[in-house]
């Protein structure tokens, strides 16, 4: 079977070209540059590696054609943007969903699937929601409201007639993650975590990437045509979370929580020292605003593809060993290069 692959370098789309190249598909994965370490990473495993851009949408049309399968897995995941990277977030989660779903339409792609996220729905109260719940909450990051847009777009497809599975994974984490949950877990094994959080008791069912991974090849074996799948993991509380993480040795124990008002107008000012010292602005105010409760149900995803997930102690403490393990190794001692994720073949 031959495979078009978005997002094959991202987070997510590691672990799932190794997925699908383990179970014998033929795995053509766009990439900006084929020479990045990224691409070489995939190349190295099995895949082939094609120079493209989904937010052009002519530079797809000659690696998908002919395709059996497409899996639209790229996009733009971060906090804390300033305007010019809003606008390039725009343009790969919404722009670039558009383009990638309507050449898939054009060329007649016989399945496809798109990895969108459970923020398409918002934001839960403290009961489980599955497939059937309809957002009350209004939007919280700009990354939200791009992937909802998203998501309604890969919906009018599938009304449109294409051939198309939704899978929705929650808050994805693992080693070398590059979300808020990867650098303040780094924070935290660096001893910068400071005695205290805030929102300790929302609940999030967070899922392993690796899990998240095997899930979307499932749905593009096994699911039901123009039907969606949440992939959430055990519901868990912020709280429990941070008690996992100081099992190990790291920074300070977090003693006290703070009112998320006070942590935003603590972070303002930090944004645009992270950026100029060239992380993330993953302390930021719009951070604290994206900490809500995300109870989701995998059910239908269990029942119907046969997908489970790790437990969450077991996933944390194997997340953090992970983590100790690639910081031991990192060859650039300083502050910055240990709090980023390492890169392929690169020189952390």
């Amino acid at each position: 079977m031959k495979v078009f692959l978005t997002g094959g370098t991202g987070f997510i789309g590691q672990p799932l070209t190794k997925v699908l190249l383990a179970r014998g598909c033929q795995v053509v994965a766009l990439v900006l540059n084929p020479d990045s370490s990224q691409a070489r990473s995939l190349i190295k495993m099995g895949a082939r590696c094609i120079a493209g851009d989904i937010t052009e949408r002519d530079s797809m049309r000659v690696a998908m054609a002919g395709s059996d399968l497409v899996i639209h897995n790229a996009g733009f995941y971060e906090y804390g943007l300033n305007e010019p990277r809003r606008k390039l977030m725009h343009a790969i989660n919404v722009t670039g969903t558009d383009n990638v779903l309507s050449l898939a339409l054009e060329l007649g792609i016989p399945r496809s699937v798109y990895t969108s996220t459970t923020l398409s729905y918002g934001a839960t109260g403290r009961e489980v929601c599955d497939e059937t719940y309809q957002r009350q909450k209004p939007y919280n990051s700009y990354y939200e409201q791009t992937k909802t847009e998203a998501h309604k777009i890969a919906q009018r497809y599938q009304h449109q007639g294409l051939p198309l599975i939704i899978v929705c994974p929650n808050g994805v984490v693992g080693p070398n993650d590059h979300s808020p949950f990867g650098y303040y877990l780094r924070f935290y094994l660096n001893r910068l975590m400071p005695p205290f959080a805030w929102a300790p008791d929302i609940i999030m069912s967070l899922v392993h990437v690796n899990d998240v991974g095997q899930g979307i090849a499932l749905a593009a074996e096994k699911g039901r045509i123009g039907e969606t799948y949440i992939l959430a993991g055990q519901p868990l509380r912020q709280r429990e979370m941070i008690q996992f993480w100081m099992t190990r040795p790291g920074g300070f124990k977090v003693r006290f929580y703070i009112p998320g008002w006070l942590a935003k107008l603590m972070f303002a000012p930090l944004e645009p020292l992270q950026r100029a010292v060239g992380l993330p602005a993953v302390v930021s105010r719009e951070t604290v605003s994206a900490s809500v409760f995300l109870n989701y149900s995998s059910q239908k995803a269990q029942r119907e593809l046969g997908w489970t997930y790790r437990p969450a102690r077991e996933m944390w403490l194997g997340i953090i060993d992970e983590e100790l393990e690639l910081l031991a190794n990192r060859k650039k001692r300083d502050l910055i290069s240990r709090l980023k994720p390492v890169e392929p073949n690169s020189s952390f």
